[in-house]
């Protein structure tokens, strides 16, 4: 139980210093929001009401208390922009990005750890080298490169997948799954490659230890030794990369989303910094590191019970 609510205070103090650090970095970004909104020519009096009808006059750690309350009690502000509740923009572009995120975790999970299982188990087949020359390729092309290509092969030239444009969740989950599946696939072709790498790396490196010779000349079966025992161990470090490649899929979402033309957490993004929506930018900002924040954590709680020796250390 100490272990439990030692991780919770670190991620409480985490959140804290998150939203310290998200509130500051926008105070101190160029450009005026009042501006924005009324233009450069805009009269000084007009601008100054409009101030302080925003709250930009209040000082800035009263700002950010009454930010930071309005966050815990589910206020995010008002978009300047949209001139609605910040919670009311994002409810209605969360779900694209949600549902891509899902769906490339989902193919990197179902197509990475079985690859790198066969690619450990046989590394010494012919196939071996290319499928992992396939994985460095993985690696180094770009998502929103990789997903230009996939619209000219499957969208322009076959006509199998609409080329951009979402469909939501509630009017046709099969049509919804048909327009992210094209740039869930562009965005799970390096994380993939990442897991079945660092899988295989891995998976070769427990495969030498005594502990995998003793299973062995035990007699059993080299799948039962495979994913009964040498799998376990090798979990752990592949679960940290997965943390780490949520942060990736995130952020690469905001720019696929804009290759696909997808009205996702990245358009908002990206409307918002040109309008200098800063409720909008900063809850939305706070919203996507808090979800890494939490990842994070669940997953070294998730090691804890997949290895009970790190609760002891």
């Amino acid at each position: 139980m100490k272990y439990y609510l030692k991780k919770l205070a670190v991620l409480f103090v985490t959140l804290f210093m998150v939203s310290l650090i998200t509130f500051g970095v926008f105070q101190i970004l160029p450009g005026d929001p009042v501006l924005v909104m009324l233009g450069v020519d805009a009269d000084p009096a007009q601008a100054d009401i409009l101030r302080e009808k925003l709250g930009l006059t209040a000082p800035l750690p009263v700002r950010y208390l009454q930010w930071v309350t309005g966050l815990l009690h589910g206020d995010m502000g008002t978009s300047y922009k949209y001139s609605r509740p910040v919670s009311m923009v994002l409810a209605q572009r969360i779900q694209p990005t949600v549902i891509l995120a899902l769906l490339t975790i989902t193919i990197t999970v179902l197509v990475g750890i079985p690859l790198g299982i066969r690619l450990a188990r046989d590394a010494s087949r012919w196939y071996s080298g290319f499928l992992s020359g396939l994985t460095q390729l993985g690696l180094a092309i770009p998502a929103f490169w990789f997903g230009i290509l996939l619209i000219l092969i499957f969208a322009v030239h076959l006509n199998l997948i609409p080329a951009g444009g979402y469909v939501r969740w509630e009017k046709s989950p099969a049509q919804c799954i048909e327009s992210l599946i094209l740039p869930a696939v562009a965005l799970s072709f390096g994380t993939t490659a990442t897991v079945v790498r660092y899988l295989r790396n891995t998976l070769l490196d427990q495969m030498s230890k005594d502990y995998v010779r003793t299973a062995r000349s035990k007699g059993l079966k080299e799948r039962t030794v495979i994913y009964r025992h040498v799998l376990r161990n090798a979990l752990i470090p592949v679960l940290t990369i997965m943390a780490m490649l949520v942060t990736d899929i995130l952020a690469g979402s905001i720019i696929i989303e804009t290759v696909f033309s997808i009205p996702g957490l990245g358009s908002i993004i990206t409307a918002s910094i040109t309008s200098r929506d800063f409720p909008l930018l900063q809850s939305t900002v706070m919203y996507i590191a808090a979800l890494v924040v939490i990842i994070n954590t669940a997953v070294d709680i998730l090691y804890s019970v997949i290895d009970p020796r790190i609760r002891v250390k």
